[in-house]
């Protein structure tokens, strides 16, 4: 049978029109303006209760509550059926149940009543919730709203392969938001793409990969590829870029403060780009890049080797908590072990733009009580501080992390040194001989060759020894002498630049390093009366035992401790790297000359020298004499009547002063 060109274009048509209606019917729904609510109305509200499965439960409106949202209005609910018997009431994570009237979609279940049982709730209009779809980008918006009677239904964080210490590390960083997180556990489908529909689950992540922290709550609406739920702010962070997942719920567990719903976060589906006070706004099919962190971790007594991957969202105030977090929990699991160890860690932090810089440090770390939070302290620090500094927008596009543990304490006094000579010129070196003792261990020497700045002004100056990680003693008398607390400090300090910041973080000293350095003019501890009467090699003064370093952020030696003015001139110093954490510190006195002066002093110093080895060898020949005539006259026969005492008593005295000669200086 043929058909004539005009009526395949008519079938074409109607089949285009059916298509169109089947689409429509199947996404679009009617909205009911919050003016036209009435007390008394009854409809009906969907969510999920086990699996996939949207269920029903009934709703009854009482009233409408102007302005008392954080966006607008509210709508004042009473909530009952089987679903709500089943479940006590509202449960966390059914925040974003689309609510109907008549068949026309009012909101979204988003908020408890105060010292009221669980059926009673307020509803947030969807007008406001699709308003989200056309907000213009702005990132990081932070603005938490807060009522003390309405309860927004919390989405509580699900936490994938997290430990409880590593939850109460991120949950110390930050209290402002008052998490609730629950272990969770993963589904069958899991990997399974589900298309998101109304009444059904989502979840908005914060950590993806081989850890997942994230919310799960309930999709409200869905046109096209977009999608609005949950009711109320998540983290109310303006425009977002949070991992997009589907869910599915276990149960719903009863608790004597609020139900919650207990879900697996499924596979990765969109991006949630918006979280404000309506809700949260969502697109399929775009996937958020995020930060990629990648680990290797290595427990050296266990002979243990593991790499894990997670990404953490791009955020300002979260992504910092995010990565220290994810590591803190891989090192404890790789350890299997909690207590006291020795770190190595090496971290490369890559930036979005080629023209930047990637900052890689590598530092070591001792605790007696928790290695792996030790550990994570630093990293933390460094990556807070380059999001959030003042000058450039440092957009990271990769994390990568080694790290080395081992049980034994690797941690060494610095027990004495001696310079080569205290009596200077600009570009000389100095030699400096570091004794260190490790703990359990044979002494060790190391020797740093400081080069006295040829731009040092002539002078007397206190020459620093310490650990990479320790504060100088006479800083630490500074700041109690001036009540300088490390925040003061902090503030004090200026940077010209990004360049400058970044340039710190690169070459802060390192807990492992033995530095000498000058430091600043008018703090000294040392002996100068003592120092300059010396003939012998400069020793060591004032050497202190003090508690293992912190991080990057305490005071350092270049940091201002007076009127906080930014100096161009910074203080030179010489480090050098050994296998373990250098405590302790000390100081000598050096004094910059001329060559002329340098020379006259030098040699007049040696002068002195030798007439101090001439008159020890005087008095050891003298010695020597004395010795051998004593012994010479006990040998002769006794021509006097003997002592009644024992003879052995009457030994003459063969003490002689101490040699304290010693190298000379060059």
């Amino acid at each position: 049978m043929k058909f004539s060109h005009s009526w395949r274009r008519y079938r074409k048509t109607i089949l285009a029109l059916f298509f169109c209606s089947a689409l429509s019917s199947a996404q679009a729904v009617d909205f009911m303006p919050v003016q036209d609510v009435q007390t008394g109305m009854e409809g009906i509200a969907k969510t999920v209760i086990v699996g996939d499965t949207i269920s029903n439960f009934d709703v009854k409106v009482l009233g409408v509550m102007k302005d008392k949202g954080p966006s607008g209005h509210l709508i004042l609910a009473k909530f009952s059926g089987p679903v709500m018997e089943q479940t006590g009431g509202i449960a966390h994570g059914m925040s974003g149940s689309p609510v109907y009237i008549n068949g026309k979609l009012v909101g979204a279940v988003a908020y408890g009543w105060g010292f009221a049982d669980g059926t009673i709730g307020m509803i947030t209009p969807i007008e406001d919730m699709v308003k989200l779809w056309n907000i213009p980008y702005e990132k990081n918006l932070t603005n938490t709203w807060s009522d003390k009677q309405l309860i927004p239904m919390k989405t509580p964080l699900m936490a994938y392969g997290f430990d409880k210490m590593a939850m109460d590390y991120f949950k110390s960083k930050l209290p402002q938001y008052n998490y609730e997180t629950y272990d969770t556990a993963s589904s069958s489908s899991d990997d399974i793409e589900k298309p998101l529909e109304a009444g059904g689950s989502v979840a908005a992540l914060l950590v993806d990969g081989d850890l997942k922290l994230g919310a799960i709550g309930t999709v409200t609406y869905v046109d096209g590829k977009q999608m609005v739920a949950f009711g109320h702010p998540f983290l109310k962070h303006g425009s977002a870029n949070y991992f997009m997942h589907n869910a599915s719920i276990f149960t719903v567990v009863k608790s004597y403060e609020s139900a919650f719903k207990l879900g697996s976060m499924g596979r990765e589906v969109g991006t949630v780009t918006e979280d404000r006070g309506a809700g949260i706004a969502g697109v399929s099919g775009t996937i958020s890049s995020g930060i990629p962190v990648r680990f290797h971790l290595k427990d050296i007594d266990m002979g243990r080797d593991k790499r894990s991957n997670v990404k953490v969202i791009e955020d300002k105030e979260m992504t910092p908590t995010l990565a220290a977090t994810a590591l803190y929990n891989m090192l404890n699991k790789t350890l299997d072990r909690s207590g006291e160890g020795t770190a190595k860690i090496t971290y490369t932090i890559t930036p979005k733009n080629k023209e930047q810089k990637p900052l890689t440090r590598t530092n070591m770390f001792y605790s007696s009580d928790s290695i792996s939070e030790k550990t994570v302290d630093e990293f933390y620090n460094v990556i807070d501080v380059l999001m959030n500094n003042r000058f450039i927008n440092y957009e990271i596009t990769d994390i990568n992390v080694e790290t080395e543990i081992t049980q034994d304490k690797k941690t060494a006094k610095l027990v004495d040194a001696s310079a080569s000579s205290t009596i200077v010129s600009p570009g000389d070196t100095i030699v400096v001989d570091v004794t260190l003792e490790p703990y359990r261990g044979e002494k060790i020497n190391k020797e740093v060759f400081f080069v006295v700045p040829k731009d040092q002004p002539l002078g007397k100056y206190t020459l620093e020894v310490r650990g990479g990680g320790e504060i100088p003693l006479p800083y630490i008398l500074e700041k109690q002498k001036y009540n300088l607390t490390d925040e003061i400090l902090r503030r004090l300090k200026v940077y010209k630049d990004f360049d400058d910041l970044f340039d710190e973080l690169q070459k802060t000293d390192t807990n492992n390093q033995i530095v000498v350095e000058i430091l600043e003019d008018g703090i000294s501890l040392v002996n100068e009366e003592a120092s300059t009467k010396s003939v012998k090699k400069a020793k060591l003064q004032g050497v202190e035992d003090k508690p293992s370093p912190g991080d990057v952020k305490k005071k350092k030696d270049n940091e201002d401790l007076g009127d906080g003015k930014d100096d161009d001139k910074k203080n030179d110093k010489t480090a050098v790297d050994t296998e373990y954490i250098v405590q302790g510190d000390g100081q000598f006195t050096i004094h910059v000359m001329s060559v002329k002066d340098r020379d006259k002093a030098l040699a007049k110093r040696a002068k002195e020298q030798v007439k101090m080895e001439h008159k020890l060898e005087l008095e050891d020949q003298s010695n020597k004499k004395t010795t051998k005539s004593s012994q010479s006259t006990k040998d002769k026969p006794a021509k006097e009547k003997p002592s009644k005492e024992d003879p052995s008593s009457n030994k003459p005295s063969t003490d002689k002063p101490a040699n304290d000669s010693s190298e000379q200086e060059a």
